[in-house]
């Protein structure tokens, strides 16, 4: 189950970081920038251009995505197993119109959709909130950091 805030930072912050496994064991990570919710239970994104990622989950479906919100420095980690639909199939053109209605152009893209069925939800918190951080005094601390590094 996913709850309202992970769901929330997943809504606001859709690039995501995921992880996959080779096909000699090794731990692979590679970031994407479409992500959806389909519902409680279920995400999604929209494949692009990720041959490594798709020849992973083809052949190990075990996947783990990492979001996080940079201003709250709050986030989650989802993990559950990845169904591939190519582009064609009945079930990414009942999904399709979904990444049409946020990215317009560039779901013409996708070539297909890798959907997760989520089996554990993880919130993520930076230490500071350990000490007695506040969301605000994060929030304003990283506003006066991306301010400047991007004038």
């Amino acid at each position: 189950m996913i709850d309202e805030e992970a769901a929330r930072i997943i809504r606001e912050f859709p690039l995501g970081v995921v992880a996959s496994v080779t096909p000699d064991g090794a731990p692979a990570a590679s970031p994407k920038g479409t992500f959806l919710m389909l519902d409680e239970t279920r995400i999604a994104y929209g494949d692009i251009r990720s041959p490594g990622t798709r020849r992973n989950l083809e052949g190990d479906a075990r996947i783990e995505v990492v979001f996080v919100d940079p201003f709250r420095r709050k986030g989650v980690r989802v993990r559950g197993e990845a169904e591939i639909l190519d582009r064609g199939g009945a079930g990414f053109e009942a999904l399709i119109g979904r990444w049409e209605a946020i990215w317009g152009d560039l779901a013409g893209r996708v070539r297909s959709l890798v959907v997760i069925e989520v089996d554990r939800s993880l919130p993520l918190a930076t230490p500071p909130y350990d000490e007695g951080a506040s969301e605000a005094e994060m929030i304003a601390m990283y506003k006066v950091k991306y301010a400047a590094l991007y004038p």
